[in-house]
């Protein structure tokens, strides 16, 4: 029987806002987040029927049991052990922190020293202990909290631990679509096709500056840039556009693909026999107008996909081809980001699934890490762009300045795209 996620019990532990969190809704937010790390600790554990939780070592896994540690890990190493928490950013990164209560913590979960493909190796604690860290690591957080004072500074931390939970929450669910874990989430649902959107031409404000509160350190600084006019789609791609696509040879088509992204296709051919986007086991064609059908996988089972949902699992390489044979392109992520803020009255829609752009990542111009702050920075000049939200999203990570981003070639994250005017 699929599991559900929880419901929080109060709508203002899911709210846009929380990035500006004073300390009791926090310390309920903080709470919240633990209560659903352990719930997907639960679907794993159903589902995998080992205590230790492998999986497939690959590179687009990590071992829950790693995973979970690490949750708990983040959380006491820049709150309970870290000596100038209340300092927030201004905090010394390399300054020693306390010890942890387990004593080899930081050597199996501290990842900055170790390469994801050596946590596999590791002698973890059994899964009972590390369900027992979780939970003491969250009461010496919320005891601190309760004695901090409501400022950006002194509340960094405890934002920064929430927010890195939540994320990996969503990892642990990209994971179990991965696996083929039954979980049941809420899909993108079907929404009204709108025509594309006119831009006119402005000088737009990219970026967050601090003092906004919480802030991820490579949305930062806010900075202006020139922005000439555009057409961009009002929603992401669906699978009715995509079909006409593949049903045009899309996938067999060189000419449509860049080198690289055509040596992608052709190694997944070999490997998989790959012709549509992953996860999906049946593509219809359209027939007398209709918009075909798609049969996806998901959490494993497979469903029938509507025309108007859009398109799910694709990689940028995918993308990208699709807009080279449609005569369009992506949109920049600063053409996305201001489209997201000025047309939503319009007919403007997101949050179905993590948005594909054309831009490399790269630090802002000014860009400085925050301590706490490192996986965004290991992607710059490697990882494209990824814009909005998806389904598997928690609304307090919701934000039109966001910055996601990832390998061209990943594709199984909740990943679309949608497009722009040449």
């Amino acid at each position: 029987m699929p599991f559900e996620l929880p419901v929080p019990s109060f709508s203002h532990l899911d709210a846009v806002d929380l990035r500006t969190a004073g300390r009791e809704l926090l310390s309920l937010a903080l709470m919240d987040a633990r209560n659903q790390t352990l719930h997907l600790c639960a679907v794993y554990e159903a589902a995998l029927s080992d205590p230790a939780l492998r999986v497939a070592c690959t590179p687009e896994l990590e071992w829950p049991l790693w995973v979970l540690g690490h949750i708990g890990w983040f959380q006491e190493r820049w709150v309970g052990r870290n000596l100038q928490r209340h300092q927030g950013p201004h905090c010394d990164p390399h300054a020693a922190p306390l010890a942890s209560v387990l004593a080899q913590a930081d050597l199996w979960w501290d990842g900055r020293q170790i390469a994801p493909a050596d946590r596999w190796a590791q002698a973890l604690p059994a899964l009972a202990d590390i369900k027992s860290y979780l939970l003491s690591t969250l009461e010496a957080a919320l005891d601190l909290l309760a004695k901090t004072p409501d400022e950006d500074d002194a509340l960094y931390f405890y934002r920064l631990a929430l927010f890195h939970e939540d994320r990996w929450g969503e990892t642990l669910i990209t994971m179990a679509q991965t696996l083929g874990l039954p979980l049941t989430l809420s899909l993108p649902s079907t929404g009204v096709a709108r025509e594309p959107l006119w831009v006119p031409a402005t000088r737009w404000r990219l970026g967050l500056d601090r003092g906004q509160g919480f802030t991820w350190d490579h949305e930062r600084p806010a900075h202006d840039v020139q922005v000439p006019d555009f057409e961009i789609d009002a929603q992401p791609v669906s699978w009715a556009q995509y079909l006409e696509f593949v049903a045009d040879g899309g996938y067999d088509r060189a000419e449509f693909w860049q080198p690289a992204g055509w040596d992608w296709l052709q190694a997944l051919v070999l490997r998989e026999g790959r012709r549509a986007p992953r996860h999906v086991e049946q593509l219809g064609v359209a027939r007398a107008g209709g918009q075909g059908s798609v049969l996806q996988t998901l959490f494993g089972r497979t469903q029938r996909r509507a025309g108007q949902q859009p398109a799910l699992h694709v990689s940028w390489w995918e993308a990208d081809a699709w807009c080279r044979w449609a005569g369009r392109r992506l949109p920049t992520e600063v053409e996305w980001e201001l489209a997201a803020h000025t047309t939503a009255r319009r007919g403007w829609r997101w949050g179905e699934v993590w948005e594909w752009t054309a831009s490399t990542l790269f630090a802002y111009p000014g860009f400085v890490a925050d301590p706490g702050q490192t996986d965004a920075s290991a992607g710059f000049g490697s990882h494209k762009v990824l814009r909005g939200a998806s389904f598997a999203t928690r609304a307090r990570l919701r934000s039109l300045k966001y910055r996601h981003s990832s390998l061209p070639g990943r594709d199984d994250g909740f990943f679309g795209f949608r497009s722009c005017a040449l």
